[in-house]
């Protein structure tokens, strides 16, 4: 645990729930309305085996376990929506322009649990419909400003209900492709040019995130079938995707609050799956349903729940905004530190 020298929470513990709600409850609003959201129910397990699941990077374990009432066939605890949501816009037959969102609560095991990991994940999963035409980088940039501008307003009706919640984010967010980041610290690991690049702008969205650099490596690791990342953008740079990363003040580095991008579409799914090897995909459920033009064009992401209270409540460390398991001496410095841990 890294606790910073001198950190003391600006709000108390029944403040901060109480700040927590209210964040949640305002950035629900502001999203839904930035980007045409309507709210959906969604589910905590998924059959194993129907491709249904988020693979995330591909080496991460889902939680599993079997239904006794079905004749013991196993389930998963999802590790991200992303492949879901999609299915959920073509069973809900939403129109393009318009999309969902729901509140998404996994388990990723495998995770680093450190200040800002935990093994529980809550965050916002949405997916909005769009047309074919859309699959460009102005429509992917118009969509993250829309999201950054939503998260500006909740900080600014925060810092309205909290005055000590200072808002220090930039009036708007800057855009750099991978590649180029790549170019201007090329002796850095990509976790330090991320740092460097929110220090810098105060909130990036790197683009282009799962297809090898001009070193030969990604900028990080990125599952072949629902983000695009390997469409050519311009000569020499790929993707449709990205995150979204801040500058966080109170930890003095960088925090990661979004991974988002436009959705495969048939050719790039194919391409993807050549790419990582794992052409038997093609068999699962979801991955014919795709291939067979079942799915309506998309984008979609995930928005860290706790991340964000994190960030605009000035905390320190994530088990300050959710309850997760950390372990007796993280506990116990924490308190000898004077933080809370719920």
């Amino acid at each position: 645990m890294v606790i910073v020298d001198g950190y003391r929470s600006v709000l108390d513990p029944h403040d901060t729930e109480k700040a927590i709600k209210a964040a949640k409850d305002i950035f629900e609003k502001q999203l839904s309305g930035a980007l045409r959201l309507s709210r959906l129910t969604s589910p905590l397990f998924v059959p194993s085996g129907s491709g249904i699941n988020d693979d995330l990077n591909g080496v991460e374990r889902p939680v599993s376990f079997s239904v006794n009432a079905l004749g013991g066939r196993q389930m998963e605890i999802v590790q991200s929506l992303a492949k879901w949501k999609r299915m959920a816009l073509a069973d809900y037959q939403i129109a393009p322009g318009r999309g969902i969102y729901t509140d998404m609560n996994a388990l990723r095991p495998d995770d680093t649990v450190d200040a800002i990991h935990s093994i529980y994940v809550d965050q916002w999963d949405w997916e909005k419909s769009i047309r074919f035409e859309d699959r460009n980088l102005d429509y992917l940039k118009k969509t993250v400003t829309d999201i950054f501008h939503a998260v500006k307003r909740t900080a600014f009706l925060l810092e309205e209900l909290y005055p000590q919640l200072e808002d220090y984010l930039p009036d708007e967010i800057t855009f750099i492709h991978s590649e180029d980041l790549l170019k201007q610290y090329p002796d850095l690991e990509p976790q330090e040019r991320e740092k460097e690049a929110a220090r810098r702008y105060g909130a990036v969205f790197i683009i282009g995130i799962g297809a090898s650099l001009e070193d030969g490596r990604p900028h990080s690791l990125r599952a072949p079938d629902y983000d695009d990342w390997s469409t050519e953008t311009w000569p020499g740079y790929h993707g449709l995707n990205g995150d979204i990363i801040v500058w966080d003040k109170v930890r003095q580095d960088s925090l990661e609050l979004s991974s988002m991008g436009i959705r495969v579409d048939r050719t790039a799914l194919l391409r993807q799956l050549d790419i990582r090897g794992c052409q038997e995909r093609k068999d699962l459920y979801w991955h014919k349903r795709l291939l067979a033009g079942e799915y309506p064009e998309s984008v979609g992401g995930g928005i860290g729940q706790s991340r964000l209270c994190m960030f605009l409540l000035h905390k320190c460390h994530i088990g300050e905004v959710q309850a997760s398991v950390w372990s007796d001496e993280d506990r116990a410095e924490a308190r000898e530190k004077g933080v809370y841990l719920i």
